[in-house]
């Protein structure tokens, strides 16, 4: 029988999932006629990245100055419970909105609400599974951000050719109440045997969140850890903004033919998440560096490929591979995290890379916007060059802190739900 710990980390999959579905969905609304008429942005790829991008800029803000609140005074499941009822608000919102400036507002508030997620699922699992065990949460939970994907492209576009545009938020909306909520409040408990990696410590026994904060800053490594995050969320965003447009407007997939292979490489990053998780676990920690390097040289390898095949097929196969290179690096993020953090502030560390990473790979669907446009004759395909880049910088930071780190002990801070 599943153990208790084991439920709340299927439970965090199924949260991430959802949350990863409210954040796609515009990505396919660009590709709806209606929605572009209605909101002006026909025409205009910068305009369209900005939908995802103010996202990321409140998400990014929200993860690097909410989590030290909801690490010092709530537990992991007050801070999703709150989090999950203000996403159903504001996607729900969204759907009534005839206003850019508004929809974009909304954005903005969605991102604030879902900042704290990755944080608060960090910190259960500290909380929940000894040192030499995090690597196989990590990376289960971490699923959930390859099945949102995967999943949502075909959802999504189905919600909207049933229901239009509106009534996919309404839709998405009511995912969050009728699954999110209910299995949150059933399978999600704070650890009282004191057994795993760390116990609640008592807020009052700190000088204070600002005090979190700035051990965060000192965190070893934090700078190459920080480039790692911001590479790697670029690639999510930039991919996951860009690639249903790209397959359907410049390699001419169907409706039907775009929503699958936009979510196939998701699909493949998900199995691969898992044999990353596994690997980790199955090293020492200070070698976890080796899954940037060989992940990114290969994912980078696969983008330039795609960019450069004329056949269709032979395109959107070179992403789902890199889709899998690329869900191979995943769980070694917060497996660093965990083994660098000190001691009680797991959650803020994370929440600070976290939050740096979105507010700065907030820029890529723009930039990726404003690359294919660059020439007086639009090319979807240009944007791409800036997800190999982002590559080749997490191959530099993934050999750097394998040098610096393989020498050292394995060694396990005292962590904190």
């Amino acid at each position: 029988m599943m153990s208790k710990r084991w439920l709340g980390v299927l439970v965090l999959m199924i949260v991430v999932s959802i949350s990863y579905m409210d954040r796609i969905n515009v990505s396919l609304m660009i590709t709806d006629k209606d929605f572009l008429d209605v909101f002006g942005l026909a025409n205009d790829r910068v305009a369209q990245g900005r939908l995802v991008t103010v996202f990321l800029i409140g998400y990014g803000i929200s993860a690097w100055f909410l989590t030290p609140l909801f690490e010092a005074r709530w537990s992991v499941r007050t801070g999703l419970l709150a989090s999950l009822v203000l996403w159903m608000i504001f996607t729900g919102v969204s759907a009534v909105t005839g206003s850019l400036m508004l929809l974009l507002a909304w954005r903005v508030l969605l991102g604030v609400a879902e900042g704290p997620l990755f944080s608060l699922k960090t910190m259960y699992v500290s909380e929940h599974f000894a040192s030499g065990e995090v690597g196989k949460p990590n990376a289960v939970s971490s699923l959930g951000v390859s099945i949102g994907l995967a999943a949502g492209f075909p959802v999504v576009t189905y919600l909207i050719n049933l229901f239009g545009w509106r009534g996919s938020f309404f839709a998405l909306a009511t995912l969050n109440l009728a699954i999110g909520l209910p299995l949150v409040l059933a399978f999600v408990h704070p650890r009282r045997d004191g057994a795993g990696g760390a116990t609640k410590t008592d807020p009052k026994s700190r000088d204070g969140m600002m005090d979190l904060v700035r051990t965060a800053f000192g965190t070893p490594h934090l700078v190459p850890i920080l480039l790692i995050e911001i590479a790697t969320l670029s690639y999510i965003w930039g991919t996951s903004t860009w690639l249903p447009a790209y397959l359907r407007e410049s390699h001419h997939f169907s409706l039907a033919g775009m929503s699958i292979f936009a979510g196939l490489p998701f699909v493949v990053g998900l199995l691969a998440q898992i044999a990353g998780g596994y690997a980790i676990d199955r090293m020492k920690t200070t070698m976890a560096p080796v899954m940037f390097v060989g992940g990114a040289a290969a994912t980078a390898a696969c983008v330039t490929g795609a960019i450069m095949a004329e056949n269709p097929y032979v395109s959107a196969t070179a992403l789902i591979l890199a889709g899998a290179f690329w869900g191979i690096q995943a769980p070694a993020i917060p497996t660093m995290v965990q083994h660098v953090a000190k001691p009680g502030t797991v959650g803020s560390t994370y929440g600070l890379v976290n939050g740096v990473g979105n507010l700065v790979s907030a820029l890529m669907p723009m930039l990726m916007g404003a690359a294919m446009m660059v020439h007086s004759s639009e090319n979807l395909a240009q944007g791409f060059w800036l997800i190999v880049g982002s590559q080749i910088v997490t191959v530099i930071c993934g050999a750097w802190l394998l040098r610096r780190l393989a020498g050292e002990p394995v060694r396990r801070p005292a962590l904190q739900a």
